[in-house]
């Protein structure tokens, strides 16, 4: 199974200046097209009197889903080359948003692609990678007397989401790594847990 492509860290925003046109690309983690077109759109209105809002974005765990726009720009001179740069860091479940104010002298195509490609690069730079797998999602509960320790096992193991505790006990979902149930059935077993978890299903971590 081909593991998930990375996603940007965290949101960044960084600026250069190119013959005195000033590129601040916006760049984001976004994990659906609502919020991909929120990013844009509080862009738009942070910038209102910039001369152009040009973006590219891949989504999807396999980065299936691509698409840019020059805004304005010659064809090809903006959108492209930014996505080009999303495309040549392997990254997905991202937007950039390079937002242009012009400086009076006019760049010429390869002065556009390589000031709208070199801010994206740039920003991917100062964002930082998460690298994800996938996992199998597994529902573990516990009685009181042992839950515990078997919470401190699997918390140092492979981390828990969704920990609630109850009257009748302790329950939680593990995200185990895909071909990891057996060595989590056997750690089970020894904390003296019997009976099957249950497998919820898989996902992206």
């Amino acid at each position: 199974m081909r593991a998930p492509l990375p996603v940007p860290a965290r949101r960044v925003r960084t600026e250069t200046v190119v013959e005195r046109s000033r590129f601040l690309c916006t760049l984001a983690p976004v994990a659906d097209t609502t919020a991909l077109e929120a990013v844009v759109g509080a862009v738009r209105r942070e910038f209102p009197d910039a001369r152009h809002h040009c973006t590219a974005s891949v989504l999807g765990e396999d980065g299936a889903t691509a698409r840019s726009s020059d805004d304005g720009e010659p064809a090809g001179t903006a959108g492209a080359p930014m996505l080009a740069a999303l495309a040549g860091a392997g990254v997905t479940d991202v937007v950039a948003v390079v937002t242009r104010y012009f400086g009076g002298v006019l760049l010429g195509t390869g002065g556009l692609v390589r000031a709208y490609g070199g801010a994206v690069s740039g920003a991917l730079a100062q964002a930082g990678l998460v690298h994800r797998r996938h996992v199998d999602l597994v529902r573990v509960a516990a009685p009181s007397a042992v839950a515990g320790r078997v919470e401190a096992d699997l918390r140092r193991r492979y981390g828990l989401e969704d920990v609630e505790w109850t009257g009748d006990g302790w329950h939680a979902v593990v995200p185990v790594p895909v071909g990891g149930l057996d060595d989590l059935a056997a750690s089970l077993a020894a904390g003296g847990l019997a009976g099957e978890p249950e497998l919820l299903g898989r996902s992206v971590r």
